[in-house]
Order: C-alpha cells, then sequence, then structure tokens
C-alpha cells in the first residue's frame, strides 16, 4: 500500500511539472525546470541542428545489399541555412476539395453498378485477377472498351444451369472515376454450349448479381494498389478519355451540361447533386423535364452564411447577393441528356455568370 502511494504521489508530480511547464509561469526557467538548459524545454526545433553524418562504409568483403538510404536530405535543403522553417511554410491545398474516396454499389430501379474513385485504367487489372482468383476463364476480353466475358460456369451444387458473366468498365461522371457493370446469364447443362450469346438488358438472376457485385466490390476495395499508376492497363487507357459529364459550349454566350447516361438517372443524379450542393429547389416536375431553384451564386466557404442567413435570402452568395430564380431543364437528345439553366426572374443582373456558376456546381457535386 505504501509503494501504490509512492507511486501516485511521483505521478501528481509529474503532472504538476507539465502543467506548469505548458502555463509559461514567469521565474520557471530560474529553478531550472525550463529554458534551454532545464529538465522541460521545447525541443521541436531540434531537427534543425542535428548533424548530418557520413554514409556508413560497407568493407568491400562483404554484402551491402540490404542497407539502404531511408530518409535522404537533398542536396540543396542541405545547402540552404536560410531556409524557412516547416513550420512557417503554409499546407497545400487539395486539388479537388470535393473527391469522394472509396468502393460503393449504387442502385437505382433495376440497375446496380459499383462506383469507385480510380480510373478504368487501374481498374480492369484488378478486374483480371478477381476472376483469376475464382478459377474462372475468360472467354472474351477487350480492354479498349472495357469488357470482358467469362467461360460458362458450372456449379455442383446446382446441376441443372450453367452460368456465364459479362463486366463492363465505364468511366464515371467525371475523371479518375469508374463503374463497372456486372449482367448474369444461365442456360440449361443439357442443351450443347451456345456459340453465339445474346446479351440480354437485364440479368437472368438479380441475386447472382449482386453476388458478384458484392465480391467484386470487395476485392477491389482490399487492393490497395488501386490506386497506383503502376497497377494500370495501357490498353484500357483509352477508356478514360469518354467520362460521362462534360460541360460545352451550346451557343455564343451559353454552355450546357451534356450527360451520356439515361434519363432516369440523369433526373436523380441532377436533382441530388442541386440538393448536395445546398441549392433551394422551388418544384421538380419530371413529366415536364424541370427542376425550379433559387440561386444567387457560387461563394467561399469562409463567407458562407448560416442557417438564418439562408432564411433572410442570403443563399449561397455574398452579403449583398440576391437569390434568382432558374429553370434547371433536362433534355433529351437521343446521344446525350443535355442540362441547360434559363435564367426565370427579370430585371436582375449577372444572369449569365449566375446560370454558368449554377451548371458548373451541379457538374460538381454529381457522383
Amino acid at each position: 500500500m505504501q509503494r501504490r502511494h509512492h507511486t501516485f504521489t511521483r505521478l501528481i508530480s509529474l503532472a504538476l511539472l507539465g502543467g506548469l511547464a505548458a502555463c509559461s509561469i514567469p521565474g520557471l526557467d530560474k529553478i531550472g525546470l525550463t529554458g534551454e538548459d532545464g529538465l522541460i524545454r521545447d525541443r521541436v526545433g531540434d531537427y534543425r541542428d542535428a548533424p548530418i553524418l557520413p554514409e556508413m562504409d560497407v568493407p568491400s568483403d562483404l554484402d551491402s545489399y540490404t542497407i539502404d538510404q531511408l530518409y535522404v536530405i537533398p542536396q540543396a535543403i542541405v545547402a540552404a541555412a536560410d531556409a524557412e522553417p516547416f513550420d512557417g511554410v503554409p499546407m497545400p491545398k487539395p486539388i479537388e476539395t470535393r473527391r469522394r474516396e472509396g468502393v460503393i454499389i449504387q442502385n437505382l430501379g433495376d440497375s446496380r453498378w459499383i462506383l469507385l474513385d480510380a480510373t478504368p485504367a487501374q481498374v480492369w487489372p484488378l478486374v483480371r485477377d478477381f476472376w483469376s482468383q475464382l478459377n474462372v476463364v475468360l472467354d472474351y476480353e477487350n480492354p479498349s472498351s472495357g469488357i470482358a466475358e467469362t467461360a460458362w460456369v458450372e456449379v455442383n451444387s446446382e446441376p441443372l444451369l450453367r452460368h456465364k458473366y459479362r463486366i463492363s468498365i465505364e468511366p464515371g461522371l467525371h475523371s479518375g472515376y469508374a463503374e463497372i457493370y456486372v449482367t448474369h446469364i444461365s442456360d440449361l447443362r443439357s442443351e450443347p454450349i451456345p456459340i453465339v450469346v445474346t446479351w440480354p438488358k437485364d440479368s437472368d438472376s438479380e441475386d447472382r448479381e449482386k453476388q458478384i457485385l458484392d465480391a467484386l466490390s470487395q476485392y477491389v476495395a482490399d487492393r490497395n494498389d488501386v490506386y497506383q499508376a503502376s497497377s494500370s492497363s495501357l490498353l484500357a487507357g483509352s477508356i478514360e478519355s469518354a467520362r460521362k459529364a462534360n460541360i460545352i459550349a451550346a451557343g455564343s454566350e451559353e454552355e450546357k451540361l451534356a450527360l451520356r447516361i439515361n434519363y432516369g438517372r440523369a433526373w436523380v443524379q441532377v436533382r441530388q447533386a442541386i440538393e448536395r450542393a445546398e441549392i433551394e429547389i422551388v418544384d421538380a416536375n419530371r413529366d415536364q423535364s424541370v427542376i425550379s431553384v433559387k440561386f444567387a451564386g457560387i461563394q467561399a466557404d469562409k463567407d458562407k452564411p448560416g442557417f438564418v442567413g439562408r432564411l433572410l435570402g442570403r443563399g449561397r452568395g455574398g452579403n449583398d447577393a440576391v437569390l434568382q430564380d432558374f429553370a434547371v431543364r433536362l433534355l433529351d437528345t437521343g446521344d446525350t441528356i443535355d442540362v441547360v439553366i434559363e435564367a426565370l426572374t427579370d430585371g436582375q443582373s449577372g444572369h449569365s455568370r449566375l446560370t454558368i456558376e449554377l451548371l458548373q456546381e451541379i457538374n460538381e457535386n454529381l457522383t
């Protein structure tokens, strides 16, 4: 019991010393606790005074292949004695502040696909490895189009049917993203193996499609090298040039957002993008393909008003910004779904700038 009392007393004493040092009470350096020669001192800048030692000299008769420079100091840094300390250099800003990393399965009606933060060229080798781990042969591979088809698979627990899967790797809405789709078909084992396969729009078995999607998404998520350029496929790199969302010029002073997806998905994702951008939706009429919104412009996060400010009508603009009415229209051209912005407020300036900013906000918040 006495030993525990001494231990507790020591811990209290150390805590008090640490607290005194942290408070920087005048006079502590005079009693030898703080300061350059004290027991408790600031060691943050000690790395600047660390000596540079010569490299280890290994005798010629010994093997040195395991010895390497782990922390090499560039000569330019060594020579810059007057360089600004690291704590004075501002941190770099991220290139894409809205980038969402991860591997998720998205659902829209009867459609399901894997969305991941990697390029199709990076995903292609992993999809091939996935089937290799399952000992399933690929009958058809076309990396330039991102399509692979398995051979017919026979499962012992299902003696009547054989199965075949088609994997499609497509670019995401934005650069640096990929989407993976799986289609499943089945056939009777008693029938001859089909020479020509006609792939349906929907899988024969949603459960088997979902099983492969779940297993493939987990496999890709567990591979850290999915984001490394060294694991990319040069043959599959051409898929990257065809992302599904592009802002293009529609006239001398107009722009439109062209989406290479079906109308149902375009409507849902455009509306979600507007909500994600915290833009007020006044009305949404899918039959007329229009979403009415109020928008006052883009502002920096540091100036972004709070909840009360938005209620007072300041919106996403600056302190003097006024909410204006816009119509977000979706036009089906046959090849693409075009998103165009129409100003509805009369007598207000800056319509052209605001329509472009609104279009950019929708594009940046698409997932």
